[in-house]
C-alpha cells in the first residue's frame, strides 16, 4: 500500500495500538480526541479537528464511534467532543472508517459528502473480534470466580458470533455449557458441537440450575423475574453494548454478582484489537480504489 496519511479521532487503547501500527506500516498518522493518551512518536498531535483530518486519506472513529448521542466516543479526551463539530471538519468526499455506525453519525456524514464505512460490519472483523471478546470473558470469569471454572454449569443467551467463538472454549476448560437461542437452527448447532441447547423465551426451567450466566444479546433479556430464579452465588455476565441486556437494578437488589463488560477486545487484547480495525480499514481502502 503507498504511503497515506490517517486522522485517527477519539478511541481507546486500541487507538494507542493502532497508531503505532500503521506507523510502523510508514504512513503518517494524525491524532485528535486522544490528549490524555501515551501516543508513539511520530504521531502529529492536532488542536482542533480540522488539522487533523485536512487531506488526510482515511480518518478512523472508534469502537463504537458513538458511546453518547451527540458526542465521539473519547474516553482518552481531556474533555467531551462534539460529534457534529467534527463531521463539520470533514472535507467534501472524504472516507471515514468507524465501527458500529449510527444514524446521526451516518446523516452527519451524509450532510458532508462524506464516504462512511463501517468497518464493524465486514464478517472478517467481526471473526476476529469475537474471538477476542471470548478470550476476554473467560479472563473476566476467572477474575470474578474464587473457585476453578471447570465443572460449573455455564449458560450463555444468543447464538451469535460471540457464543460461537466463547461457548467451545469454556466446554474445553470442562464446564458444562448450554446455548439459550430463538433459533432451532442454532440449537441444533450447539447440541451437535457437544452442548446443550434451549429455547431463549423458556429459561426458567434452565435457569436455576446456571452457576454462570453470560448474556450476549443486545437486548433485555435477564429480567427481574428471571433473575430472581437463578441460584444462589451465581455470577452474570453481559456482553452485549449498552443499554445491555441485563436488568443491573434489579441484579444489585437481588444480591447478584454481575460485571457488565462490553468492549472486551480493547481492554484484553488492545494490540490485537488494533491489528483487526487496521486490517479491516485497509479492506475497504483497498475496495475503495
Amino acid at each position: 500500500m503507498r504511503f497515506m496519511i490517517f486522522a485517527l479521532c477519539g478511541g481507546d487503547g486500541r487507538a494507542l495500538r493502532l497508531a503505532a501500527q500503521l506507523l510502523g506500516d510508514g504512513h503518517a498518522v494524525r491524532a485528535w480526541a486522544l490528549d490524555d493518551a501515551g501516543l508513539p512518536e511520530g504521531v502529529r498531535r492536532c488542536r482542533t479537528a480540522a488539522e487533523c483530518v485536512s487531506d488526510a486519506d482515511c480518518v478512523v472513529l472508534p469502537l463504537p464511534a458513538v458511546k453518547q448521542r451527540g458526542f465521539l466516543n473519547a474516553p482518552l479526551s481531556a474533555r467531551p467532543r462534539c460529534l457534529a463539530a467534527l463531521a463539520a471538519a470533514l472535507p467534501e468526499g472524504a472516507l471515514v472508517c468507524a465501527g458500529n455506525v449510527t444514524r446521526e453519525l451516518r446523516e452527519l456524514c451524509e450532510a458532508r459528502a462524506a464516504r462512511l464505512r463501517d468497518y464493524a460490519a465486514l464478517e472478517s472483523f467481526r471473526a476476529e473480534n469475537s474471538l477476542a471478546t471470548a478470550e476476554g470473558a473467560i479472563g473476566v470469569l476467572l477474575g470474578e470466580t474464587e473457585g476453578v471454572l471447570c465443572g460449573a454449569s455455564a449458560l450463555i443467551i444468543g447464538a451469535g458470533r460471540i457464543t460461537r467463538a466463547l461457548a467451545p472454549r469454556l466446554a474445553a476448560l470442562g464446564l458444562r455449557v448450554t446455548v439459550a437461542s430463538r433459533s432451532e437452527a442454532s440449537r441444533a448447532w450447539a447440541r451437535a458441537a457437544g452442548l446443550s441447547a434451549a429455547p431463549s423465551d423458556a429459561l426458567t426451567p434452565v435457569l436455576p440450575g446456571a452457576e454462570l450466566v453470560i448474556n450476549t444479546a443486545p437486548a433485555l433479556v435477564l429480567t427481574a423475574p428471571r433473575l430472581t430464579a437463578l441460584p444462589d452465588g451465581a455470577l452474570v455476565l453481559d456482553l452485549a453494548s449498552a443499554p445491555g441486556g441485563v436488568d443491573l437494578d434489579a441484579a444489585r437488589a437481588f444480591g447478584i454478582r454481575c460485571a457488565a463488560a462490553p468492549g472486551l477486545p480493547g481492554k484484553w487484547s488492545p494490540e490485537a484489537a488494533a491489528g483487526a480495525v487496521r486490517r479491516a480499514v485497509y479492506q475497504i481502502m483497498e475496495a475503495e480504489k
